[in-house]
């Protein structure tokens, strides 16, 4: 009795081990081909080691491909489905399999996109602060779309069995319609078949989870990486994050980055960034020394010698936005000076204020 336990175990931990072609595209074992082709090409974006930089996803991207192989082909998906992956391997004989980076290649350089709608893109604009874009950053966000019912996978349908060809078209999708021009004499036309709406099936029992819409509300959580010196108005795009729709391939996720508009402090015009700094009367006469805070955080020492007029800017170069692509190059930080007039002035330093603006001259003396 312990011997073909024991095998049993075996068994069991074999079917563990070997890959599931269905569970790494994420898709259920009655996906269509359009199914199978929706799951690659969003996986395999997701997961491409140019895109991708985490531990396994190189890996990942492997197996993606290796399951787009097996289950977009007809032959392979019925061997792989009645004998596994074993099975597979034997029919295959010990031959290389396809290189993954030229599955991707073909698919995207292919037929595919071409064949299939794709459905409206949409654009919103995205306010970051000025600090996120002279460092950087990672910021996350949620759009709210819709994607495919996960229970009836976009067909509107209880399940697979109740879905019939439309009686009023054979499932055709349209009707030829007789009608009378004049007497004894008729046209034909062909119009939509009202039955079926066009679609050539009929669903009797809609899905509980939908209620026969096929999609449903999604919140999604994305990651918008800003980059230093991003450009006001610069468009970043998540390709096929749109609303999903079983008429068409989703279209895209555009996010237009724009600076918040914050009340004073820092301004920027393309790779310039303005600062007003305000000083007092005896700064302006005197000089002065003191620190600024930059966008990142550190200080920068503005150092003044002699009398600043109101209204003047000083450059100070190289301590502008981040060049878009070049984080080492800066452009320049223009600070404006205002100076601030005291609400009153004490006797005492009126009197030392007449004395140095008010000296008599030479030539009262003489008189």
């Amino acid at each position: 009795m312990f011997l073909p336990s024991f095998l049993v175990v075996l068994v069991l931990a074999a079917l563990v081990v070997a890959s599931d072609f269905y569970k790494i595209l994420d898709v259920h074992k009655s996906a269509s081909d359009k199914d199978i082709r929706t799951a690659y090409k969003r996986l395999s974006k997701k997961y491409h080691p140019d895109k991708n930089k985490d531990p396994g996803a190189e890996n990942r991207f492997v197996d993606i491909a290796r399951a787009y192989e097996v289950l977009s082909d007809p032959t392979k998906r019925q061997i792989y489905d009645r004998h596994g992956e074993e099975g597979l391997k034997a029919h295959e004989g010990g031959q290389n399999q396809p290189n993954p980076f030229d599955v991707f290649s073909n698919f995207f350089g292919g037929q595919h996109q071409q064949q299939v709608r794709r459905g409206p893109s949409s654009l919103t604009e995205f306010e970051v602060s000025l600090a996120d874009i002279y460092q950087g950053a990672s910021i996350d966000f949620m759009i709210k779309k819709r994607i495919l019912c996960d229970h009836c996978r976009g067909s509107g349908a209880a399940s697979d069995g109740d879905i019939h060809t439309c009686t009023g078209c054979n499932g055709a999708g349209v009707k030829l319609v007789k009608q009378q021009i004049f007497p004894g004499m008729f046209a034909q036309s062909q119009v939509t078949c009202n039955e079926c709406s066009g679609r050539g099936k009929v669903i009797k029992k809609v899905c509980p989870h939908c209620h026969g819409h096929k999609v449903v509300d999604h919140t999604a959580h994305y990651t918008l990486e800003v980059t230093p010196g991003m450009p006001e108005g610069h468009e970043v795009v998540f390709e096929g994050e749109a609303d999903e729709s079983p008429d068409w391939e989703p279209g895209n996720v555009v996010l237009r980055v724009r600076s918040k508009k914050e009340k004073g402090g820092w301004r920027r015009k393309e790779t310039s960034l303005y600062w007003k700094e305000t000083i007092g009367v005896d700064e302006a006469l005197l000089g002065f020394e003191r620190n600024i805070t930059l966008l990142d955080g550190s200080n920068l020492e503005l150092k003044r010698k002699g009398v600043t007029q109101p209204g003047f800017v000083q450059v100070i170069k190289g301590e502008g936005m981040p060049s878009f692509g070049r984080r080492d190059v800066k452009g320049d930080l223009f600070v404006e000076y205002n100076v601030v007039l005291p609400v009153e002035v004490s006797p005492e330093l009126r009197r030392k204020l007449t004395d140095a603006f008010r000296q008599p001259s030479s030539t009262h003396d003489e008189l």
